[in-house]
């Protein structure tokens, strides 16, 4: 799943809602905060240090954009060098978060520990694919790669026309003035108010109206013993407990200054 904020000038982060999006979206936490010419980045496992972290950085600049990053892991480790956000082509000046599974070219081949972000983000995004994302062209082409991923770029790099750059802005919300990629970062009751616990996943808020497995189909929670998958101490069924990504949304780029 994730969970990609982005925190336009001038917007102070919400801790409760950046602690509702960590606890569903456990495995690793992240931000970066522009503070004149220069990106600070903080990356953490444990989300009440990172969030307050972030928190405290973003009082001292809030005048420029920020973003904060909760994991759920698709690919690579968990550990802290696969927390977003990432240098672009190991440059201080950009750096860039997702929400999403990215295409198959950038996955982690064997004994890669990375994750896919971190492979685009080192080795194929830095060379510019599909050209200048400051044209309608290498816009419209990123978009097309991200497919129905979210992605947040931030730079004091001058050779960029922005600082900040938000790509599937629709697939996400609006609430208070800041950006979030889903709706993880709300409380249970607000995301489903009408259905019965039983229903509803209770760890990620996924709707489980037709749940044939003690699994989450989105998060790997267990509703017996009350714990990740494969982590749990509950008997598995192959046939049943396979898990798979949430349904993706699509997506538009758009640019902030």
């Amino acid at each position: 799943m994730c969970l990609l904020t982005y925190l336009p000038p001038g917007t102070t982060p919400d801790p409760v809602a950046l602690s509702i999006g960590a606890t569903a979206n456990p495995h690793g936490h992240g931000f970066a905060v522009i503070a004149g010419r220069r990106i600070i980045t903080g990356h953490s496992m444990n989300a009440e240090s990172a969030i307050d972290r972030f928190t405290t950085v973003r009082k001292r600049y809030p005048r420029w954009a920020a973003l904060f990053h909760s994991r759920y892991a698709t690919h690579g480790d968990r550990t802290v060098a696969n927390c977003h956000p990432f240098r672009l082509g190991g440059e201080a000046r950009t750096v860039l978060a997702h929400n999403g599974v990215l295409p198959k070219r950038v996955h982690p081949g064997p004994y890669d520990p990375r994750s896919d972000t971190r492979i685009a983000a080192e080795d194929y995004l830095p060379g510019a694919p599909f050209g200048s994302i400051d044209t309608h062209r290498g816009a419209r082409r990123l978009a097309a790669w991200l497919g129905k991923s979210k992605l947040v770029i931030l730079t004091v790099d001058p050779a960029y026309r922005y600082s900040a750059y938000l790509f599937g802005e629709k697939a996400g919300r609006w609430d208070g003035g800041i950006w979030y990629s889903n709706t993880s970062y709300l409380p249970i009751s607000v995301r489903w108010p009408t259905q019965p616990r039983r229903y509803v996943c209770w760890y990620c808020g996924a709707l489980k109206a037709n749940r044939t497995s003690r699994h989450c189909g989105t998060c790997g929670w267990c509703f017996e013993c009350e714990a990740n998958f494969p982590d749990c101490d509950s008997a598995v069924s192959p046939s049943s407990d396979r898990i798979s990504p949430p349904p993706p949304r699509a997506i538009t780029p758009t640019a902030h200054h």
